[in-house]
């Protein structure tokens, strides 16, 4: 495997680095190698350097072909076998382990993976947990041992769920559900997939303790007062459009009369609503503790649903490419009609928002959350009646506190900073320009989302930051600090 090759003084800065999460030093023989070359390629990568002990002191390898070979022999004898590049650079033997896509690897029957500068055998538990997080064991396709075939089975819950997934009325469930590998009556004791049981369930709390939907509508804008609550907990299905239901009776409706006839039009549009409520039932981790929820509040909706990203999904293609966490039950949720067009789902969603003249909603990711907000239209919105940012250090309006905020706090730069930026770009801007040009009419929902963020984080500055409330106080991208 070929590889860059490393000059004397590049080795010199890489063992001036000391041992990491990516570098191991080893000062001679093979012992305990198998281990690190396991634990690296299960993480990210990285090197050993053979003739380096643990101060960075150099002792030449000697026979440097034979120890090549035992490497290599090594390596070969992983599951799966690990590709590895080598080379001798003064008198060190640097062996390169790239970032690798046949996760996880084993040496000698057991599991290791790096942490910090050490190999570790991974638990039980541990590998589990590992399989799951690179995407090669799926939950919704494991058997529930919660649902008892066929005696859990009810059969207006299976008749709804075989209307909606068309499946002939003359075909018995088994079948049905078996040719759907839904079912598996090889399994003799729970026969039934985690996504059959959801689907299928009449007491979503005995399969699936956090399956259920919450909702809360608080007065105001803080989670203070709570003016209604409902929990959903039957099937999936049932309980999307049970949410749906306490959604539209809560939202408002504008009555336009035209020509004699009286339109409906929900303050939110309700196919986005739809959308993304859908989209936290399918591509939520179900093995979270944590419950998809909904939360209104005075100026703005929020749909929260536990697990950030799927494997192998960064952030920077979300939106523009589909790739499911639970694959059997969004086949599911396709097939029933729920799902219109895969990987198109974020997409719509603004869309649906632009046609219906309401701010685009904010979407943040961590790696344990996934949040949507939608902003309300009406006169409540507008709190600020200036053009300036006081103080962004102290936010004049309050951040909502709740035992899950801090988890889904957005972990990389969000859409609304990269919006800003690219608005600053052209030079510097009010805050009445900046909303403009990014076509928002709430200057709560412009002040907290977007330019409070940029702020805080660096990303812009004020042309006067000694008078916050000059009259001509404008924004531009901050400078980058030059190196003394």
């Amino acid at each position: 495997m070929p590889t860059k090759t490393l000059t004397k003084k590049q080795l010199s800065q890489l063992i001036a680095l000391g041992e990491g999460q990516t570098l191991e030093f080893k000062k001679a023989g093979t012992s305990g190698l198998g281990r690190e070359l396991c634990a690296l390629a299960n993480a990210q990568g990285g090197q050993i350097l053979i003739g380096v002990d643990d101060q960075g002191q150099i002792h030449p390898v000697k026979e440097a072909n034979k120890l090549k070979s035992e490497v290599q022999t090594l390596a070969r004898s992983m599951d799966p076998p690990l590709g590895i590049a080598l080379q001798l650079t003064q008198g060190v033997l640097v062996v390169n382990i790239p970032p690798q896509t046949g996760k996880p690897y084993s040496f000698a029957g057991k599991f290791y993976l790096r942490e910090g500068a050490s190999a570790q055998q991974m638990r039980r538990d541990e590998v589990r947990e590992f399989f799951f997080s690179e995407g090669l064991i799926r939950f919704d396709e494991m058997y529930c041992r919660d649902f008892a075939w066929p005696a859990d089975l009810q059969s207006e819950a299976y008749q709804r769920f075989a209307r909606r997934a068309g499946i002939p009325a003359d075909m018995p469930p088994e079948q049905a559900l078996t040719n759907l590998r839904l079912l598996d009556t090889q399994q003799p004791r729970h026969p039934l997939t985690h996504a059959g049981a959801w689907l299928l369930t009449h007491d979503m709390w005995r399969v699936h303790r956090a399956g259920h939907i919450s909702c809360a509508l608080f007065m105001g804008t803080e989670k203070v007062r709570i003016l209604d609550r409902k929990n959903f907990g039957a099937d999936l299905y049932t309980s999307f459009e049970d949410t749906m239901t306490w959604l539209l009776g809560h939202l408002n409706t504008e009555f336009i009369i035209t020509r004699g006839a009286r339109i409906e039009k929900l303050e939110l549009p309700e196919a986005a609503l739809r959308e993304t409520l859908l989209n936290a039932i399918a591509h939520r981790d179900y093995r979270s503790t944590g419950n998809i929820q909904v939360y209104l509040f005075k100026d703005r909706l929020e749909i929260v649903s536990p697990g950030g990203l799927p494997p192998g999904l960064p952030p920077e293609e979300l939106g523009q490419r589909s790739k499911p966490r639970n694959i059997l039950l969004f086949g599911m949720l396709f097939r029933m009609g729920l799902i219109e067009q895969i990987g198109s789902g974020l997409r719509r969603i603004k869309q649906l928002c632009k046609e219906a003249e309401v701010p685009e909603p904010l979407i943040e990711v961590s790696q344990n959350w996934f949040s949507v907000t939608f902003w309300r239209p009406g006169e409540h919105a507008s709190e600020y009646q200036t053009d300036q940012v006081t103080d962004y250090d102290s936010d004049p309006i309050s951040d909502y506190q709740s035992d899950y905020q801090s988890d889904y706090q957005s972990d990389y730069q969000s859409d609304a900073i990269q919006h800003i930026i690219k608005q600053l770009a052209s030079g510097p801007k009010s805050t009445t320009e900046l909303m403009q040009g990014l076509n928002l009419k709430h200057r709560t929902f412009f002040l907290k989302k977007y330019l409070k963020p940029a702020l805080a984080q660096g990303y812009i500055e004020m042309l006067y930051p000694d008078v916050p409330r000059h009259r001509l106080q404008k924004y531009r991208l901050k400078s980058p600090q030059k190196e003394s």
